[in-house]
């Protein structure tokens, strides 16, 4: 982990509005909202972190702890707490996030894939931002139809079974 001054950070609040799948691959995609504003940013992930993103939207619990999980509690064992995620770049279609965390009063960043980034603060109820650098470089998604309702994504869940993904783009891949 390292630290990092986030002054000079212009970020832009967003929420998970949902996860959909690519027409074309199949591949699932975690669609980010902005706080107040119709700009929507499509992030490509893998099934595994599809599936963790799904559990905690969706208020499902497993019998055992999942990876995110494990890792929020092993941030709550360790007296810390995760702050905000932040997707801060975009290289040859492929975003990068950091997480931040608070612990022995001090404020650590930590690399992170956005789907984990994003994972781990709904479990933690920490807010998650996209640099505008990046969504000046991302491809434009105005909001023009609902994405669904939740018991939309409950009967995807259900229904949801690895090869319906096939070879899927790497997590973070857009």
């Amino acid at each position: 982990m390292e630290q990092q001054d986030r002054k000079d950070q212009h970020v832009q609040r967003m929420t998970v509005r949902g996860l959909t799948l690519d027409p074309v691959t199949n591949a699932p995609i975690v669609i980010l909202k902005a706080d107040g504003g119709t700009r929507l940013l499509p992030i490509w992930i893998g099934l595994f972190e599809a599936n963790a993103i799904a559990l905690v939207m969706e208020k499902i619990g497993t019998a055992r702890p999942m990876t995110h999980d494990l890792l929020k509690n092993l941030v709550d064992l360790l007296d810390a707490r995760v702050e905000r995620a932040v997707v801060d770049n975009l290289r040859e279609n492929t975003y990068y996030a950091s997480l931040y965390l608070h612990a022995a009063g001090e404020e650590r960043r930590l690399d992170a894939r956005p789907s984990d980034a994003i994972a781990l603060a709904l479990r933690a109820g920490a807010p998650i931002f996209v640099t505008r650098d990046v969504l000046a470089r991302s491809r434009e998604v105005e909001v023009v139809e609902d994405l669904g309702e939740p018991e939309q994504w409950r009967q995807w869940l259900e229904r949801i079974q690895p090869a319906d993904f096939g070879a899927s783009p790497g997590g973070g891949a857009a």
